[in-house]
């Protein structure tokens, strides 16, 4: 099969590499319907993340069920599935609790830029539809499995609201898709932190409430502007560099709370700032497996659409082009078709 692989930074590859199989009682095999590039890939890619030796690259998916373990019943051959980037039994305490991104038995996807994929605790991880979806919602549904169950994440961790101001650090597609969170979750002002023209118009279409284009000092001045002189109440920090985090923790009110989600690179908290600051601070990588019921079913009656984040859409063997692109900000999010 074709599986993309990273040999150095900029060097993405689609090779042929044996067909994944069932290692484990608890694997699934699928078939990918669409799969996609996320901007975490990019720290590879820019070389942000050490590339020692050549491995495959994708986390997510959505696809058709080929091939269970004999442990697997909860889907079956055939049905169209949704599953997150993490892993999870969903039995152990952390699932129970709430973190499924923390299973006792968690493992990280890493294979899913490829035509077929092995799913490990596939029982815990794989939610089917009840039946094959249109095609105009595989887009949708592509992105809950990271992106919009991640946006999704950062406005609960901030403590989202009816009624509440919201600011989004980041335009990527987690940023937006955090915009769309923090809309269904009833904030009333929402303001998306963007400086492209293509991407501030889809934060507008998902429900921002107002753009600010500065950054730094400027633009924390720009959001205490808005929200009265003190800042808002939750703040989405969807970017994961020390300047969106020390953004993000400037824009919150005293008592309010930051969400983050973008995956840190050289990010350090100052304990005794953030001690007088009065601020709240929860992240991590995100449980998507807890909410893609709720998602999928807001995606599938129309209610989100998350999928318009993928305004690139190319076959599996033009990946390179869709990490080129992203990279130099040509596209929010590259969708790959087997």
């Amino acid at each position: 099969m074709r599986a993309t692989v990273i040999h150095a930074p900029g060097d993405i590859r689609v090779e042929d590499v044996p067909e994944p199989r069932i290692v484990k009682p608890t694997d699934a095999i699928i078939r990918t319907v669409a799969t996609c590039v996320c901007g975490s890939d990019l720290w590879s890619y820019r070389g942000a993340e050490p590339v020692t030796e050549p491995h495959p690259m994708g986390h997510e998916y959505v696809g058709i069920v080929e091939e269970v373990g004999s442990e697997v019943t909860h889907v079956t051959p055939g049905q169209f599935v949704v599953g997150s980037f993490a892993t999870s039994d969903n039995t152990c305490a952390n699932c129970r609790n709430g973190w499924q991104s923390n299973c006792l038995h968690r493992e990280f996807m890493s294979t899913c830029q490829a035509d077929y994929v092995r799913i490990p605790n596939a029982h815990g991880t794989l939610v089917a539809t009840d039946e094959h979806p249109d095609a105009e919602f595989v887009p949708g549904l592509l992105a809950v499995s990271d992106v919009m169950g991640t946006g999704w994440y950062a406005a609960l961790a901030a403590e989202v609201k009816p009624g509440s101001t919201a600011v989004v650090v980041g335009d990527g597609a987690v940023g937006l898709c955090g915009v769309i969170a923090a809309k269904e979750l009833g904030a009333e002002q929402i303001i998306a932190m963007s400086r492209h023209e293509s991407r501030q118009k889809l934060a507008l279409e998902f429900g921002a409430t107002g753009i600010v284009s500065e950054r730094g000092d400027e633009g924390i001045a720009r959001v205490k502007d808005l929200t009265g002189g003190i800042g808002a109440d939750s703040v989405l920090e969807c970017v994961g560099t020390a300047e969106s985090m020390r953004q993000a923790l400037h824009s919150a009110r005293p008592g309010g709370n930051v969400g983050f989600v973008g995956v840190p690179h050289e990010v350090a908290v100052d304990g005794q700032e953030l001690f007088f600051s009065h601020v709240g601070l929860r992240g991590g990588p995100a449980p998507v497996r807890r909410y893609l019921p709720d998602l999928i079913g807001r995606v599938l009656s129309g209610r989100i659409n998350p999928g318009k984040v993928f305004d690139l859409t190319l076959p599996l063997d033009q990946v390179a082009e869709g990490y080129k692109a992203m990279d130099e900000r040509r596209a929010i999010k590259t969708l790959l078709t087997p």
